[in-house]
């Protein structure tokens, strides 16, 4: 059975990992986007969402869905409970990755982008992995920036991920995108030759 070679793409929070994302979707390979899967668990009528509101009473919003802000309060600094949640919801994200490969069989490549990649274990089912980084002032920027973002919240995600170092130590692949886009661009056409096992383009 044919199936294609899979690139696990990851990278600490405003590292550029969605750009990155967007540039090999642009180049015409799969991506399983794994945010946006457990998104879709968590809507009304997804696949955690009444498992979740079993087990953390008061989280199902009225339209069905799970309330992530009640949710959240709830696992917040309760190792427990976060454990209980992850228990629940890992499974059911594994089972849709294992599906998305299974409907790109035929693909050369394909890329499970998973942020935490590392700390679920989901390396185990790449061929190779690419570990996106920045410098750590620019990618405190690039955080800050963004809306209802603070300095507490970002260090509270930061201390939740592998460190960056332990990372790019770990990974066949490493893109900086502190280099600038085209620099980065670049880098994911050697990094898809080499996966095609053809040379990059001059």
């Amino acid at each position: 059975m044919s199936r294609p070679v899979v690139l696990g793409l990851t990278g600490s929070i405003g590292m550029g990992k969605s750009a990155t994302a967007a540039m090999f979707r642009e180049r015409g390979v799969p991506v399983h986007d794994a945010d946006a899967a457990v998104h879709a668990l968590y809507a009304p009528g997804g696949a955690a969402a009444v498992a979740i509101a079993k087990a953390f009473p008061g989280t199902l919003a009225p339209d069905g869905s799970v309330d992530r802000a009640r949710l959240r309060a709830q696992v917040l600094g309760d190792p427990d409970r976060l454990a209980t949640l992850e228990s629940l919801v890992h499974p059911l994200a594994r089972r849709a990755a294992g599906e998305f490969l299974a409907a790109h069989a035929r693909a050369p490549v394909a890329v499970l982008d998973i942020p935490l990649l590392f700390e679920t274990g989901g390396d185990a089912r790449c061929d190779a992995v690419l570990v996106v980084t920045a410098p750590a002032e620019v990618q405190r920027e690039r955080v800050l920036a963004r809306p209802g973002m603070d300095a507490a919240t970002f260090e509270s995600i930061l201390a939740k991920q592998m460190p960056d170092a332990e990372k790019r130590a770990r990974a066949d692949f490493v893109l900086d995108t502190g280099l600038g886009f085209a620099r980065a661009e670049a880098k994911v056409d050697a990094i898809l030759a080499r996966l095609h096992g053809t040379p990059p383009p001059p």
